[in-house]
């Protein structure tokens, strides 16, 4: 599947819809993205439907013709969804069983009893790091939160000083860590290899977390000395439940999919021979699909049955996952749609050209844009889907190291500085009690140290890979 996204990118690129010289073209992008960026802020569109109309905008000003603009705009939706739609309603659906079956709960309680006053702020980014796997950025935000406000007020602690690591946990897993939407569009659009970018990812998060997370919440908390506000402790999906699964097999089950998908890229690695039995075997064991499937299939008895849930209880859970990521799957799937236009367009092939008298890496030069395209519409999603449709033709003479590392610098420049215009900006904003001026010197200055320290470790690994 990956491998055909790629081929039609490349096929469309190598037939632009439009002539039009660089100024032009440059001009047509920043109408468009400004037309996005403006529906969203000013006039509160839909995401989903401010990318159609920025899209149209980017023909437009290109010199497109409107049918061939509709056809790159729809060929790009259908392949994104194509591509990452059935992932994202397969995490939807696990991290649901997690969250129900009080398997989150389990992993909270358990490390958060064996962690000291001292290590409790490196608790709190391990429980985000591991709860954060499979779910999303706000799913896991509603899940931390009560955890959060109750350590926080029980053992007498900053909020910030609990509060930043979770919230730097969830973030760096969201921007860089697939199976999350946006490094799993950004691996099919430049033709990463999943399980390489997946363990590169690991390495990136690791001390970006602890940077972003333990370390930054220290200062976060002399600066915003805050209480947990009491009206926004909401009640724990366990506290209702007369039993709960096992902290092992939780975890185990949490991890299943990225241990396969790992895998894969382990015999990838060892065998490097696509004709080889093993090699066959595990392209099937550890493709994103498979991988994600089993974890739900297996969490359904793991999770489901171990909370004692009925086949008719875990059915009802599979079902209520997916309407809620109804809208994500749009807003994935019309920002593939801006990014297949940018690149029919021949968007793609002139930053090539522009970019060849810049002595300036594809790294930086794809963080740089992500960076750009975050702070003009707020979405980590759309900067990343957008970013990578942008510099995929800088992919195709690299190694597979380094077009992990690229996705994972678009990873890291999507996440810069959240401000006013990004819906995670306010949730953390209601869910602290926090004003605008608190929010931006903790979560936004969060966001940015996450996104440099990202970048600064992907190019000191592409000096060594």
């Amino acid at each position: 599947m990956t491998h055909l996204s790629v081929e039609m990118l490349a096929a469309d690129a190598a037939e632009p819809i439009t002539t039009a010289g660089h100024a032009q073209l440059g001009i047509a992008v920043l109408a468009g993205i400004a037309v996005i960026v403006l529906l969203i802020t000013k006039f509160k569109l839909h995401a989903f439907l401010s990318l159609i109309i920025g899209s149209l905008v980017l023909g437009a000003v290109a010199g497109a013709p409107l049918d061939k603009t509709v056809t790159s705009f729809s060929a790009g939706l259908g392949t994104t969804v194509a591509g990452t739609g059935v992932l994202i309603a397969l995490g939807a659906v696990l991290g649901r069983l997690l969250a129900d079956s009080g398997g989150a709960d389990q992993i909270v309680d358990t490390i958060l009893a064996k962690a000291g006053r001292k290590a409790m702020p490196w608790a709190m980014v391990l429980i985000a790091g591991i709860v954060g796997l499979p779910i999303f950025f706000e799913v896991g935000i509603v899940l931390l939160i009560p955890v959060v406000l109750l350590v926080a007020k029980r053992g007498n602690f900053s909020l910030m000083r609990i509060g930043i690591p979770a919230l730097a946990g969830l973030s760096v897993m969201h921007g860089l860590i697939p199976p999350h939407p946006g490094p799993l569009v950004a691996i099919d659009a430049v033709g990463a290899n999943l399980g390489v970018t997946l363990a590169l990812g690991v390495v990136v998060a690791i001390p970006t977390a602890i940077i972003a997370g333990p370390v930054f919440s220290r200062y976060a908390a002399r600066w915003v000395d805050i209480q947990p506000p009491e009206n926004l402790v909401p009640e724990r999906a366990s506290d209702d439940l007369a039993k709960r699964p096992g902290f092992g097999i939780t975890v185990a089950t949490v991890l299943l999919p990225v241990v396969m998908m790992l895998a894969k890229a382990l015999v990838d690695i060892v065998v490097d021979n696509p004709g080889h039995q093993v090699q066959k075997v595990f392209d099937v064991i550890g493709s994103p699909l498979i991988a994600l499937l089993t974890a739900v299939i297996v969490a359904m008895f793991t999770l489901g049955r171990a909370a004692g849930f009925t086949r008719g209880r875990i059915a009802a859970t599979v079902e209520k996952s997916l309407g809620p990521i109804a809208g994500v799957l749009l807003i994935v799937g019309a920002g593939g749609g801006f990014k297949q236009t940018l690149v029919d367009a021949g968007v793609g092939q002139m930053i090539m050209d522009v970019s060849k008298g810049w002595h300036l890496s594809a790294l930086l030069l794809a963080w740089l844009i992500a960076v750009t395209i975050r702070l003009a519409t707020g979405s980590a999603t759309v900067a990343t889907i957008s970013a990578a449709g942008l510099v995929a033709p800088l992919a195709a003479e690299m190694s597979t190291p380094h077009a992990a590392l690229l996705v994972l610098a678009i990873g890291s420049g999507s996440l810069f500085f959240s401000h006013v215009n990004d819906a995670g900006f306010w949730l953390v904003k209601e869910y602290f009690g926090m004003d605008v001026g608190q929010t931006l010197k903790t979560w936004s200055v969060m966001e940015t140290l996450i996104s440099v320290v990202g970048i600064v470790c992907v190019l000191l690994l592409s000096l060594v890979l």
